[in-house]
């Protein structure tokens, strides 16, 4: 589920692309990305129950636009029951429809193993189409669901619709911001807003990032652990990140 690390990955290497449009672009491209987070985000609400995740995947490019890509990071056994980790796989095509507006579009699978939610017994797995169009700063996307919306029944077609912008403030310095409204397909109670503020510096070793992260869940969605401690895990926080791009 889309994350502070890679989204400030992503736009450093758009904003980068630009900065050289004149350099030939390599036919085969293989990246890899490493980070910490203090809290695992996704859409606004945390997967790890407010606490640290280590994250890292690797990515595939052709020079025709096409691309493939792996995303992990650990997840609390409070929100996925007998859950311990996220494996995202993707895939897509990204084209130029005019001067500074590109397009993207892509298929998305989140897979939990031996992850199930014991309310309703179904496996928090879930693929998302998503189609993104980029101009300049700012960026966006659909994502829909082609399955059950992580394991909630009846909610085949939910989507998700999102607005990025990052603009580069100081010399390797990257200002973020992030809004996106969740629908839920026939679970109207689960919609909500969540937005971002983020502030990522490159300082050659890491890239070294701050975000503000909230959502309008009514209640903060509060989650109770095994041993009955209670945490806001849709409150609003801090969110501290060291990444690197290799």
């Amino acid at each position: 589920m889309k994350k502070l690390i890679i989204a400030v990955a992503v736009m450093g290497a758009f904003a980068g692309s630009m900065a050289h449009a004149e350099d030939a672009v390599p036919e085969h491209s293989f990246t890899g990305n490493l980070s910490v987070v203090s809290d695992y985000r996704f859409r606004g609400v945390s997967q790890t129950f407010k606490q640290p995740a280590v994250q890292g995947g690797f990515d595939y490019a052709h020079s025709s636009g096409f691309y493939v890509g792996n995303w992990n990071s650990n997840v609390s056994g409070n929100s996925f029951t007998d859950g311990s980790i996220e494996m995202d796989l993707y895939g897509g095509y990204k084209f130029t429809i005019a001067p500074d507006l590109t397009g993207d579009v892509g298929v998305l699978y989140y897979y939990y193993p031996g992850a199930f939610n014991t309310g309703t017994n179904k496996k928090y797995n879930t693929t998302e189409l998503y189609a993104a169009g980029t101009y300049k700063w700012f960026t966006l996307k659909y994502s829909s669901t082609v399955s059950d919306f992580f394991a909630t029944p009846d909610s085949k077609g939910s989507g998700y619709l999102e607005l990025n912008a990052a603009f580069e403030v100081a010399d390797k310095t990257t200002l973020g911001f992030h809004v996106g409204q969740q629908k839920v397909r026939h679970n109207g109670s689960l919609d909500y807003t969540d937005y971002k503020v983020s502030l990522a510096r490159d300082f050659g070793f890491a890239t070294i990032g701050l975000a503000i992260i909230g959502t309008d869940v009514d209640g903060d969605g509060p989650v109770t652990s095994g041993s009955g401690k209670v945490k806001k895990t849709a409150g609003t926080t801090g969110v501290l990140s060291i990444s690197k791009a290799f």
